[in-house]
């Protein structure tokens, strides 16, 4: 059964795309007598398809299609997902393409609630704590929701929303980082390299795969590991309630849906539509009205990203090998 609001949205377009038919009409066919039938045909069905866009975009603000703003975090998080001179996987995440997503909808006056859609191992440490503060400063209700995978970075980001829902299989945790790096020193001593330093800074070249780590070095790079787990054990506890020596013990584990809401790293278990329920009652309303928000990206840039899936088809593995080159930091 339609509603009174679909049928008055469904006047305004209708009543929009006639008047701006006549317009075109009056203009293009009854007034000026030189111009060709056939032209003057062409362009009132131009200007009939501009006024019926310009009057879906007006029953738009009139009478919006949605309340509640969806976002998605899918595959490993970087900054611009992957982007660098070899290809990457198309499947990641770009961090500010979603905290520019969350922006949109907190400055949308329709969407009075954010649900956070989280399936990702984790990845960059910077870019999901962006993610993270977006929520955070989110106008209304987040609900962060754990498909298959909540684990780290993904935890990180659900830390600064609202309540995490997960399901009974959703592997959720790894709250914890890590770095690496590849000892490549005895290879390339076999084949006939040799590393040669010219740096300034006793640790501008701690991480490189062609020398061994002094003790220094290693004691270095575990420092900046130890503080980023720092920092991530604080943005947990605070954004969960949680005490920090409950979250350390967890010792960056992964636990299933079901053990994680008993140990209160989720807050309740469910299914979509008990989430949009639940949202529905907080925001007393019969149902909510989800729409996903989606980048804003020009269509050179859509394009763009089509070829990347194509090349990462052929150069994964390539990609994969050469990220491994130096260290790496990530959660």
């Amino acid at each position: 059964m339609v509603s009174s609001e679909g049928i008055e949205r469904l006047a305004v377009v209708v009543g929009g795309g006639l008047a701006f038919a006549v317009i075109g009409v009056v203009l293009f066919l009854l007034v000026p007598d030189t111009l060709s039938e056939l032209l003057g045909v062409v362009l009132a069905l131009v200007v009939a398809l501009v006024g019926l866009r310009f009057a879906s975009n007006a029953a738009d603000s009139l009478f919006p299609t949605y309340d509640v703003a969806e976002v998605a975090v899918e595959g490993p998080i970087s900054r611009d997902g992957g982007g660098g001179p070899l290809p990457t996987s198309p499947g990641s995440t770009p961090a500010d393409d979603v905290v520019e997503q969350i922006d949109r909808a907190d400055e949308d006056d329709n969407v009075r609630a954010l649900l956070v859609k989280l399936n990702t191992p984790g990845g960059e440490v910077v870019p999901s704590d962006d993610i993270r503060l977006a929520a955070e400063r989110f106008d209304g209700p987040t609900v962060a929701y754990a498909t298959d995978v909540c684990a780290s970075g993904g935890y990180w980001i659900a830390s600064g929303c609202d309540e995490l829902w997960a399901r009974e299989g959703s592997i959720v945790g790894s709250i914890g980082v890590i770095g690496s790096r590849v000892n490549a020193s005895d290879l390339a001593e076999k084949v006939g390299l040799s590393y040669e330093r010219f740096a300034a800074g006793d640790f501008k070249d701690a991480g490189t795969p062609l020398k061994e780590l002094e003790d220094e070095e290693r004691e270095y790079l575990q420092g900046l590991i130890d503080d980023y787990y720092d920092t991530f054990v604080e943005r947990v506890s605070d954004g969960r309630d949680l005490e920090p020596e409950f979250v350390r013990d967890t010792e960056a584990r992964i636990y299933l849906g079901e053990e994680a809401h008993e140990m209160e790293l989720v807050d309740h278990l469910g299914t979509r539509r008990e989430i949009e329920d639940e949202l529905a009652d907080r925001l007393d309303t019969d149902e909510v009205r989800i729409e996903e928000f989606e980048p804003e990206r020009p269509l050179m840039a859509r394009v763009g990203a089509g070829a990347k899936s194509i090349a990462y088809a052929f150069g994964a593995g390539i990609a994969g090998v050469a990220d491994e080159r130096g260290f790496r930091l990530r959660t």
